[in-house]
This record gives C-alpha cells, structure tokens and sequence, in this order.
C-alpha cells in the first residue's frame, strides 16, 4: 500500500503535470499566432510529453494501491511580453518541476517508502533532460535571435521534433 502523504504528493505531482500539459499548449498557440510554425511544433509535442507523465504517476498510484484524485488545474498564462519572456518562464517552470519531484524523492525516502523512491528516479533523470532543454533553447535564442535568419533557422530545427511516448507509459498502458 502507498504511505498517505506520498500518495497526496503523487496526486498533486499529477495536478502539476497536467498543468504543465496545458502550459505548453498555451505556448504552442501563442507561438502559432506568431508565425512561428516550428516552435508551436515544439512545445505541442511539449504538451503531450508533459501529459504522459502524468498518466505514469496516476498509473502508478493505481497500481500501488492507491486512489488517483483529479483537481482542478489553473489556467495558463496566454500572453507573453516577448519571446525571452516566454523562455524564462519555461527555464524557471522547469526549475519549478525539479524542485517538487526532488521534494516527492525526499519524503518518500523519510516516510521509508523506497517503491516510490525508486519509480521516481525516472523522473529525475527525466528532470535532468527537461531543464536541459530548456536552457539550451533560451540560450539558442539569445545567442541567435538577433539575426532574422538566424530565428527562421531556429524556428525550422524546432519543427523537427517528434513526439514518441516515454517507453515507461507504453509499458504501464500495455500491462507490462
């Protein structure tokens, strides 16, 4: 069985990923409203990414036992001031993330809860690809984004992503 206070952290790590689902989204768009046909690609497949982490953890409580419960989920922000504004919020969201799965890493191993300390390493690996990316975006564009060809550049290598869903939720959905 799951320890009560991890499963409430689980479930709000769910929240959270679902939020950020919708974030990414809500990027997309902005993107898309831009012109920026590549980045909108980018962060939509960001949308899907962020919601199959989701899908792990709620799989994840169901199968330890516990009881996945939904809550509401924010709205995003719509509006950004620029597009370093928009990669600052993405760097520091991705901060943001770390910190509440390092937090769930923690208690986990105070409560002696070693299954879920051992499922969320995953996750921080997986943290450790998040902000990378993030960072290395927003230093692109400020490194770059000063010469117009240079973004259109850009833009075009963004649109080349692929979203392919995290082996682990392939497995979990298959019943692996």
């Amino acid at each position: 069985m799951i320890n009560e206070k991890v499963e409430r952290l689980l479930n709000e790590q769910v929240t959270y990923e679902l939020y950020s689902a919708q974030l990414y989204l809500s990027m997309s768009s902005w993107f898309a409203s831009k012109d920026l046909d590549g980045f909108a690609k980018w962060y939509y497949a960001q949308a899907y990414e962020e919601k199959a982490h989701a899908m792990i953890i709620y799989n994840y409580i169901i199968t330890a036992g516990g009881r996945a419960l939904l809550e509401p989920i924010d709205a995003p922000p719509h509006e950004w001031e620029s597009l370093s504004n928009l990669f600052d919020e993405h760097v520091k969201h991705e901060e943001l993330v770390t910190s509440l799965i390092y937090n769930i890493v923690d208690v986990s191993r105070q409560e002696k809860d070693f299954k879920v300390d051992q499922f969320f390493q995953w996750f921080v690996e997986e943290q450790v690809e998040e902000e990378e990316n993030a960072n290395r975006i927003k230093g692109r564009y400020e490194a770059l984004a000063r010469d117009g060809k240079a973004l259109y550049l850009m833009d075009q290598e963004m649109g080349t992503r692929v979203y392919a869903p995290p082996a682990l939720l392939t497995t979990m959905e298959a019943g692996e």
